[in-house]
This record gives structure tokens, sequence and C-alpha cells, in this order.
């Protein structure tokens, strides 16, 4: 059965990789905006299950994967920065504090429409950031397209104080052990390239 990721994110793809099974990238237009009163854990849910029934509505016969990564501070969403500056706000809000990253997921059946959907939760505790630390990180990683300007698999580690969660690949924006467990239900199994 086709697999469908639907999202433009490297970072994604190249997460998706690891399982040894054949896919390809759609990326999906919806409306990302949080609506009024939304809690953080909902609203990444919405949005992964919106984005895998957007790529499922123009392609049968095939197994789609939504997913959406926001960083929670304090309930405050610290989206990606895009610019410089922005990065340097949000690297200044999380110095010495507690984040969340949540991280929605979604599988689903393109045909039927059936799907399983969770949210991951992986908690950084960051170390006190000075401005010498803030700028050797950003000078270090490329950083404005990740939530809360955090690329942990790259420089972001030299910020951080602990972490904790059941699944660190969901920190890189896709749940793998969450997304093996629903394929596998669906009758796709990792590791058959």
């Amino acid at each position: 059965m086709k697999v469908i990721l639907a999202s433009s994110s490297v970072f994604r793809k190249q997460l998706l990789s690891k399982l040894r099974i054949p896919f390809k990238c759609i990326s999906p237009d919806i409306d990302e905006s949080r609506k009024k009163a939304e809690s953080v854990p909902n609203y990444v849910k919405r949005l992964s299950i919106q984005k895998a029934l957007k790529v499922a509505e123009t392609n049968t016969g095939c197994i789609v994967i939504g997913s959406d990564e926001v960083a929670d501070l304090n309930n405050k969403i610290l989206g990606k920065p895009i610019t410089k500056t922005n990065a340097v706000k949000q690297l200044k809000m999380v110095s010495g504090n507690k984040v969340v990253f949540r991280t929605g997921l979604c599988v689903m059946h393109s045909d039927s429409k059936k799907y399983y959907a969770s949210v991951n939760n992986y908690t950084i505790y960051f170390k006190h950031l000075d401005n010498k630390l803030i700028k050797s990180y950003l000078d270090a990683d490329d950083v404005l397209r990740c939530a809360a300007s955090i690329r942990i698999e790259g420089a972001a580690i030299n910020l951080v104080k602990s972490m904790s969660g059941k699944d660190p690949s969901s920190i890189m924006g896709l749940p793998l052990l969450k997304v093996i467990e629903y394929l596998d239900k669906f009758g796709v199994k990792a590791l058959s390239k």
C-alpha cells in the first residue's frame, strides 16, 4: 500500500526514511490558525488530522501520515521564528524554562478515512542562556524553520539542562514509535523496502 507523508518538512522526510518504507511527500495546504480557547494538545492533534485528511481527499488507496509540532511555553505557542531577530527573542523566552514540545500525529487510510491519532509530549528544561551562547548557537545551526528555534538533533543540545519523554524522535517532528504502531494497524510494516 502506498504511503504519503502529508508534509514538506525536510526533517519529517528524513525521520520517516529511517523506517525503510517507500513513501512520497505531498504538502497539504490548510489553515493552521489556532481556534479560540483551543488547548495546545487539541490544536496540534486537529492540525495533524486536517493535514492527513486534505491529502487523503485527492489520493486513493494509500495511507497518509499527518503531523504537526509546536513548542508550548506555559500555554504560549512558540512557532518557527523565520527571522534571526525572532529566534533571539524565542531563545531568551525559553532560557531557564521548561518547554513541552507537543507533536500531533495522524495516520489515515485515504479510502475509508479511518485514522489513528495522538499527541506526543517531550519536555526540555533549558539552561540559562546568555547573549553569547544564543549568538554562538544561531551561528552554528539553521533553526529558522524549527519550533521555538530549537533543532535538538543539531547544536541545541548545548542549551539543554535535561529532557524527558517517551519518544525522542517526536521532538524532531515525527513520533516514529507511534508511526510504526499505527502503520502496523494498517498492515504496513517498517523495514519493508
